[in-house]
């Protein structure tokens, strides 16, 4: 039997999504976001409030880098979302991560992170239910290692790791149960 619990926004899973801009002084900022994704086949949406850093830094620089965050590197990526750029100014260079310039975009590439979409912004959509930026993915860089034989992305070596919207938790993916396209088949 199913209860009622009112309106709640979650579902699970959600990505856990590393957004990197600069700011105005070329200082890195990373914000760790569970609402977005990918929204077309070369677009992403980022639902994120007017007040944030990163917002100010897409609104001035018009580019961002999205990444996929991992397990090696949890205890940084849920720091960037405990800490903000507007209080914390250096809370970059407190992870001892490491930052190079995007040559396609204006923003920085987060090293440590193996997966990363380079992406301009292309829309800003202001509602009554808050802030959508829209950012065109012009390029995404994969680190070697988590590539299968064929060149292709291997979620099991890409360490990911999903929110738990319920109970604030995160928790590990990776694990192949089916093929899409196949795993219905029966039902043809």
């Amino acid at each position: 039997m199913k209860k009622s619990i009112g309106v709640y926004s979650n579902l699970f899973p959600m990505p856990v999504l590393m957004i990197a801009t600069y700011d105005e002084n070329e200082t890195v900022n990373v914000m760790n976001m569970a609402w977005g994704g990918i929204c077309a086949r070369n677009m992403v949406a980022l639902n994120i409030s007017e007040g944030h850093k990163t917002t100010k830094n897409l609104r001035q620089r018009g580019a961002f880098t999205l990444s996929v965050a991992d397990i090696p590197h949890l205890k940084e990526s849920d720091y960037f979302g405990m800490v903000s750029g507007n209080d914390v100014a250096d809370k970059f260079a407190r992870t001892g991560m490491h930052a190079v310039k995007s040559t396609r975009v204006d923003a920085p590439i987060v090293e440590e992170y193996p997966l990363t979409l380079e992406c301009k912004v292309v829309e800003f959509q202001e509602s009554a239910s808050g802030l959508r930026v829209l950012g065109e993915i012009v390029n995404t860089l994969v680190d070697d290692s988590v590539l299968d034989a064929d060149g292709v992305v291997d979620p099991a070596k890409l360490n990911a790791f999903v929110f738990d919207t319920f109970q604030h938790g995160y928790y590990a993916v990776g694990e192949k149960i089916g093929q899409a396209w196949e795993s219905g088949e029966k039902f043809m």
